[in-house]
C-alpha cells in the first residue's frame, strides 16, 4: 500500500495543511498513533457550511466529509513527513451539522470512509462514531477527527524536536 502513489492515481492532491482557529495542535503522536484534531471541510480558506437536511442533501455531506478527510490525511503528512508512515486507520469521529430528524449521518460519513478504503485499501477500514450535532465551528457540515496508526519512528515532527532536546 503506497498511499501516495494512491492519490495520484485518484487525481486526489491534498489541500494545503490546515491552520488551528484556537489553542489545539492539528495532530499529537503518541507511541504508534496519531490522533487528529477535527478538521472541516474547507478548501483554499473557504468552509463548507449549513446543515444536512436543510441547505445540503446527504450527497453534498458525502462530498464535504470527504474533504475534511483530505484535510486530515494533508495534517497527517505535514506530521509524518508522507502518508507511507501511516499503518492503518484505527477510528474516525465524524460530527454533522443536521437538522431535526435528520438520520443519514452514516451516509455523510461514508464520504470519509469510501476514500480512506480508496486510498488505503484494508488498512482504511475503520472503527467509526457518527453523530448528528445542531451546530459546528464556522458554521461547517461535518467535522471529522481521525486516529491512525503509523509505522514506529514516523514523525517528522518527534525527531526535529528529539534532535534540538539532544544538541542541549
Amino acid at each position: 500500500m503506497d498511499a501516495e502513489a494512491t492519490l495520484k492515481r485518484l487525481g486526489l492532491t491534498l489541500p494545503a495543511t490546515p491552520t488551528p482557529v484556537a489553542n489545539y495542535v492539528r495532530a499529537v503522536q503518541t507511541g504508534n498513533l496519531l490522533f487528529l484534531a477535527g478538521h472541516l471541510p474547507s478548501e483554499e480558506g473557504r468552509v463548507v457550511v449549513g446543515k444536512l437536511g436543510r441547505e445540503l442533501s446527504a450527497d453534498d455531506g458525502y462530498q464535504a466529509a470527504r474533504l475534511a478527510a483530505l484535510n486530515c490525511l494533508s495534517s497527517a503528512r505535514a506530521h509524518l513527513g508522507s502518508l507511507k508512515g501511516v499503518k492503518r486507520v484505527v477510528k474516525i469521529v465524524g460530527l454533522v451539522r443536521s437538522t431535526d430528524g435528520f438520520t443519514d449521518q452514516p451516509r455523510v460519513l461514508n464520504g470519509c470512509s469510501d476514500l480512506l478504503v480508496e486510498i488505503f485499501g484494508e488498512a482504511g477500514r475503520h472503527a467509526r462514531s457518527a453523530i448528528g450535532v445542531n451546530e459546528l465551528p464556522l458554521g461547517a457540515a461535518v467535522e471529522i477527527e481521525m486516529v491512525l496508526e503509523v509505522h514506529p519512528a514516523r514523525s517528522r515532527t518527534r525527531r526535529r524536536a528529539t534532535r534540538s532536546h539532544r544538541r542541549r
